[in-house]
C-alpha cells in the first residue's frame, strides 16, 4: 500500500506519522519525483528480515516527470477521472500520480514560503535600518534659526512624520505576514513582536510624556481617545445570524421616530432660544425598550428642528439612502461614510423598506473637536398619509470593538410632501456621547447642541437645496454670465466650486483618517500641519502637500467675519499671498437667498508687473448655524475650458480657507435686539478656523523639509494677526 502524503496537514512540519529524518531526506533528495511503495506491514509484531526490507523507492522516469508537470500546469487538482488517464497514459498506478501531485503541491507551497520569508525578512532589515536612521537624526538635530540641539518640541512635527513611515512599514510587514500564513497555515507572531518592539512604532509611544500643547502627538484617533482603532476600516457587515435583530431593531426606532418628531409636551419641553429640550425622564418612560441604558461616561444630547425646503420628496429620499449623495451634500457634517451591506433596497421600485448597514464620522470644521463615529443601521419607509421617514440607530451590541465614545438613539427626519416641489422636514438628533476631550473655546457650542444638532442638518439641507436650485435654474439674466459664455459654462463653475468646498471640509476637522501635528504650544490658537502625498489625483496637484490649520476665539460677530473675509475689497488685508495686489470679481453666480452665499472667480492683479496674473476661485456660504469661505488658485487655462462648459474634474485645486462659527446660544442672552432664536446668533464673538493647502514640493517622493513646515507656520500665523486685527479695527470703529 502507499503511504498518505507526508507533508498535508495544518502545520508544515508537524509530524504525524512515524517518519525517520532520514526518510525526510530521500524525499527531498527525490525533488518529490519518486513515490514510496511499502512492502510490509506496519506493526511490532512484522518480521525482523521484512523490516529490515521495510521500503523501496521507485524513481519517475523522466517522461513521466514532464508529463505530470505539464499536467500541473494546467490543473494541480486532478480528479478521479484525470488521475486514472494519467496512470494509463504514463503506466503508473492512480495512487501514484495522486501522491505526486499532492507532493508537487507541498512543493509549492515550500517554495512560495520560502519566497515569502525571504521578502518579510528584507522588509524587517529595512524597517530596522529606518528606525536606527530616525533615531539618529532626531538625537542629531539642529534648530534652523540658531543651529543650536533641536529640542523634543522643535521636532515634533518631523518625529511625527517618521512615525507616520514607520507604521506604514509595519502595515506592510502585517499584510505579507497574512500572505505568509496562508502558506503555512499559522501566523508568524515573531513578525508581529519584532514590529512591536520597534522604537518608533506609533502605539508604544508614552503619549503622556510628550510636551506639545493642551494635545499628544501621536496619531489623531490617540489625541481623543480613539486608541481602538479606526471604526471605519475595522468594522465589517453583520452576520446572518444578527440580521433579524437588525431588522427588528429598525422597524422599533421607526415607531420611535415619528413620535419623537410629532410629540408635544410633556416629551419636549420649551428651552432657551426657541428650541425643544428632551425630557429625559419621560422619554425613558415612553420608550423603556429602545437601545439599552445610557453607558457610564455619556452625555445624552437631544434637538428636534423643522423647515420647509425647495426640494421634492424623492430627490431628499435619495439623497438620504444613498452613502455618496449624503457625505457630498452634508459635507461640512459629514467627514467620511460607507455602506457595509444593504439588507434590503426597498420595493415598487422606490426606497420604501430600504434597509443599509453603515458606518460614520460626523466632525465640526475644526481639529479641536474630536468627530463622533458611529455604527448603525438606516431604515427608510413610507407611511399611509404619503410621508417619508428615515432613521439610523446604533448597532453597538454587534461591533466588536472597545466601548464607542458616540452612539445614535434613533435619529434622523420625517419628510412631509407640499406643492411646487417644496417638502417640510422634521429633524431629530438624539445621540449620547463622551465629548470631555473637546477644547474649553468649543465647549458651549457642543454642550447646547448647536454643533451637531437638529438645527445644524436642517440649516446645511436648507442651504445645500438653494444652491442645487440655484445650479439648475435655467432663467438666467445674461448681464449674471459675465466672463461665462453659456448655461453649460455655469454649471461646470458650480461644479468645480462644490468640489472645492467639499475638499476643504474633509480636510479640515480632526478625522481619525488624519494624523494632525501641533506645532507650538502658545495656547488655543496653535497651528496644526499634516502632510498627503498626492500622485495620480487629476483634481489635485502632484507632490507634497502641506496642511496647516488653527482655530481661535474673536470677539466679533460671525456674520461681520464673513462680510469681511468674503469681500474682495479686503482681501489685501489679510492674504498674503495676493501681495497687495488688487482684486477684481471677473465672475459671479448666487446660489441662495443670503447675498453672501455665492461663487466668484476672482483675478488678482499683482502690483509687480513681472508676475503673471493670478485667478482664484472662491465660495462663500452662510446659513443659520455657521459660514464658510472657501477659496483656491486654479490655472488660467483649465478655468477657461470650465467656463466655456468643460469637465471640471480635472482642474486640480488646493482648497484653503476659513469656518466660521458662533460661539455658543449665551451671546444671546446679551442681544440689544430683543430676540430670540437661532438667527441672533452673531451678537456675541466666533469660532475662526483658519485652513491653508499648500504645495511644498512637486516631486511626491521628495521628504518634507522643516524650513517648509516654519514657512506655513509663519504664514497662517501672519494670516490671523492681520485677520484679528482688521474686523477688530472695524468691530471698534
Amino acid at each position: 500500500m502507499f503511504s498518505p502524503n507526508l507533508f498535508e496537514s495544518p502545520h508544515l512540519f508537524d509530524m504525524t506519522h512515524k517518519t525517520s529524518e532520514s526518510e525526510m531526506g530521500k524525499l527531498k533528495d527525490d525533488d518529490y519525483e519518486t513515490t514510496e511503495i511499502m512492502d510490509a506491514p506496519s506493526g511490532d509484531d512484522q518480521d525482523p528480515n521484512q523490516r529490515a526490507k521495510k521500503k523501496r523507492y521507485h524513481r519517475h522516469t523522466q517522461r513521466q516527470i514532464q508529463e505530470m508537470e505539464a499536467f500541473f500546469k494546467e490543473c494541480p487538482h486532478p480528479d478521479d477521472k484525470q488521475r486514472k488517464e494519467l496512470s494509463r497514459e504514463l503506466g503508473l498506478e492512480p495512487l501514484q500520480v495522486k501522491f505526486w501531485f499532492q507532493n508537487k503541491r507541498t512543493q509549492m507551497k515550500a517554495q512560495h514560503e520560502r519566497h515569502e520569508n525571504a521578502i518579510l525578512k528584507a522588509e524587517n532589515e529595512k524597517l530596522r535600518a529606518e528606525n536606527n536612521r530616525y533615531k539618529e537624526a532626531l538625537s542629531n538635530a539642529t534648530c534652523p534659526n540658531c543651529g543650536g540641539p533641536a529640542s523634543l518640541g522643535e521636532m515634533s512635527f518631523d518625529e511625527q512624520h517618521l512615525r507616520i513611515e514607520n507604521a506604514r512599514l509595519r502595515e506592510e510587514i502585517d499584510r505579507i505576514s497574512g500572505i505568509a500564513a496562508k502558506y503555512v497555515g499559522k501566523p508568524l507572531t515573531s513578525l508581529t513582536q519584532l514590529s512591536s518592539n520597534s522604537h518608533l512604532h506609533s502605539r508604544s509611544i508614552d503619549l503622556g510624556s510628550s510636551n506639545f500643547g493642551t494635545q499628544s502627538s501621536g496619531f489623531v484617533g490617540e489625541m481623543y481617545g480613539g486608541g481602538g482603532g479606526d471604526l471605519l476600516r475595522s468594522v465589517s457587515g453583520p452576520t446572518e445570524a444578527d440580521k433579524p435583530m437588525i431588522v427588528e431593531l429598525a422597524v422599533a426606532a421607526m415607531e420611535e421616530l415619528i413620535r419623537m418628531a410629532q410629540s408635544g409636551e410633556p416629551l419636549w419641553v420649551p428651552g432657551e432660544n426657541s428650541t425643544d429640550v428632551l425630557n429625559e425622564d419621560e422619554y425613558l418612560r415612553t420608550f423603556p425598550r429602545g437601545i439599552g441604558p445610557k453607558p457610564l461616561g455619556l452625555r445624552s444630547e437631544a434637538s428636534r428642528e423643522s423647515a420647509v425646503v425647495i426640494m421634492n420628496h424623492v430627490n431628499l429620499v435619495e439623497i438620504l439612502m444613498d452613502v455618496n449623495q449624503w457625505s457630498s451634500v452634508f459635507c461640512g457634517i459629514v467627514s467620511r461614510a460607507m455602506t457595509l451591506e444593504v439588507l434590503s433596497t426597498g420595493v415598487a421600485g422606490n426606497y420604501n423598506g430600504a434597509l443599509q448597514v453603515m458606518t460614520a464620522e460626523f466632525q465640526v470644521p475644526s481639529p479641536l473637536v474630536p468627530t463622533r463615529e458611529n455604527y448603525f443601521v438606516r431604515y427608510c419607509k413610507q407611511h399611509t398619509d404619503g410621508t417619508w421617514a428615515v432613521v439610523d440607530v446604533s448597532l453597538d451590541t454587534l461591533r466588536p470593538s472597545p466601548m464607542s465614545k458616540s452612539r445614535r438613539r434613533p435619529s434622523g427626519c420625517l419628510i412631509q410632501e407640499l406643492p411646487n416641489g417644496y417638502s417640510k422636514v422634521t429633524w431629530v438628533e438624539h445621540v449620547e456621547v463622551d465629548d470631555r476631550s473637546v477644547h474649553n473655546i468649543y465647549r458651549p457650542l457642543v454642550n447646547t447642541g448647536l454643533a451637531f444638532g437638529a438645527k445644524r442638518w436642517v440649516a446645511t439641507l436648507d442651504r445645500q437645496c438653494e444652491r442645487l436650485a440655484s445650479s439648475m435654474a435655467s432663467n438666467i439674466p445674461a448681464g449674471d454670465l459675465c466672463v461665462i459664455t453659456s448655461p453649460e459654462g455655469r454649471k461646470s463653475m458650480l461644479k468645480l466650486a462644490e468640489r472645492m468646498v467639499t475638499s476643504f471640509c474633509t480636510g479640515v476637522g480632526a478625522s481619525t483618517a488624519h494624523a494632525w501635528t501641533t506645532l507650538s504650544a502658545t495656547g488655543s490658537d496653535d497651528v496644526r500641519v499634516m502632510t498627503r502625498k498626492s500622485m495620480d489625483d487629476p483634481g489635485r496637484p502632484p507632490g507634497i502637500v502641506l496642511s496647516a490649520a488653527t482655530s481661535f476665539w474673536i470677539s466679533v460677530p460671525p456674520k461681520r467675519v464673513f462680510d469681511f473675509l468674503r469681500d474682495e475689497n479686503s482681501r489685501s488685508e489679510w492674504d498674503i499671498l495676493s501681495n497687495g495686489g488688487l482684486v477684481q470679481e471677473m465672475a459671479h453666480i448666487a446660489n441662495g437667498r443670503d447675498p453672501g452665499n455665492c461663487v466668484s472667480l476672482l483675478r488678482v492683479n499683482s502690483a509687480n508687473s513681472s508676475q503673471s496674473n493670478m485667478l482664484i476661485l472662491q465660495e462663500s456660504c452662510s446659513d443659520a448655524t455657521g459660514s464658510y469661505v472657501i477659496y483656491a488658485p486654479v490655472d488660467i487655462v483649465a478655468m477657461n475650458l470650465v467656463l466655456s462648459g468643460g469637465d471640471p474634474d480635472y482642474v486640480a485645486l488646493l482648497p484653503s480657507g476659513f469656518a466660521i462659527l458662533p460661539d455658543g446660544p449665551g451671546a444671546l442672552n446679551n442681544n440689544v435686539n430683543g430676540g430670540t432664536g437661532i438667527h441672533e446668533i452673531g451678537s456675541g464673538g466666533s469660532l475662526l478656523t483658519v485652513a491653508f493647502q499648500i504645495l511644498v514640493d512637486s516631486i511626491p517622493t521628495a521628504k518634507l523639509s522643516l524650513g517648509s513646515v516654519a514657512t506655513v507656520n509663519s504664514l497662517i500665523k501672519c494670516t490671523v494677526e492681520r485677520i484679528k486685527a482688521a474686523v477688530m479695527c472695524d468691530n471698534n470703529a
